[in-house]
């Protein structure tokens, strides 16, 4: 009977040095023992539900293990017009001063929309201020725990603003070098927002 390939005994399988012919089954109890060369294959780190808070901090981010993460949001939704923004913390401490980029393009169906951008902003913006219900989408990070290279984000969102629906796509920067371990989801007026969110990692993307 082989294991994982071979007979009558098998090397030492690692992830990036697999050796052997894999039937279903090696392949799978491989993946569950980490062992199986599967690159980019998301890895949940933790997910948090929001429920009439005005911040959400995510300070296990595992910016050691990741080059990319992954942040999914969905049933967004805030207790008056407002924006849900992002800061990051640098070594445990929050960036808040004037240092953040990001440029953010506003669609409606109704043919109209805006552009939103900044320089020198205090927060990294990724949706724009209304009230509508079930806002869903996703933030990519890049770079956190890199303290040679600049912490990137890029985003998506879309929600339904009776009558019209909104979408929204973006990206900023935090342009210092620095290692970012932890970001802060909160709403630019203080007012309280909901929302399930889900931070992954990308695994082996380093």
């Amino acid at each position: 009977m082989s294991e994982y390939g071979y007979i009558p005994e098998s090397p030492e399988q690692s992830f990036g040095n697999n050796k052997g012919i894999f039937t279903p089954k090696d392949i799978y109890d491989l993946t569950r023992a980490d062992k199986y060369t599967n690159y980019g294959q998301l890895e949940l780190i933790e997910t948090q539900t929001a429920s009439g808070v005005s911040t959400l901090d995510f300070t296990s981010i595992k910016e050691n293990e990741y080059g990319v993460h992954l942040l999914i949001a969905h049933g967004l939704n805030k207790s008056s017009v407002d924006v849900v923004c992002l800061r990051f913390y640098e070594s445990g401490v929050l960036e808040t001063g004037s240092v953040y980029k990001y440029g953010l393009e506003e669609l409606q169906s109704n043919n109209t929309g805006q552009q939103i951008r900044s320089t020198a902003q205090t927060f990294l913006q990724f949706e724009v201020a209304n009230t509508a219900e079930d806002t869903a989408g996703y933030n990519y990070f890049y770079k956190l725990g890199d303290n040679t290279s600049y912490s990137y984000q890029t985003s998506q969102y879309i929600n339904d603003d009776a009558p019209r629906i909104k979408f929204y796509f973006g990206g900023g920067e935090l342009p210092q070098n620095s290692i970012v371990d932890g970001f802060r989801l909160f709403t630019n007026s203080g007012n309280t927002f909901n929302g399930v969110f889900s931070l992954y990692g990308l695994k082996y993307t380093i």
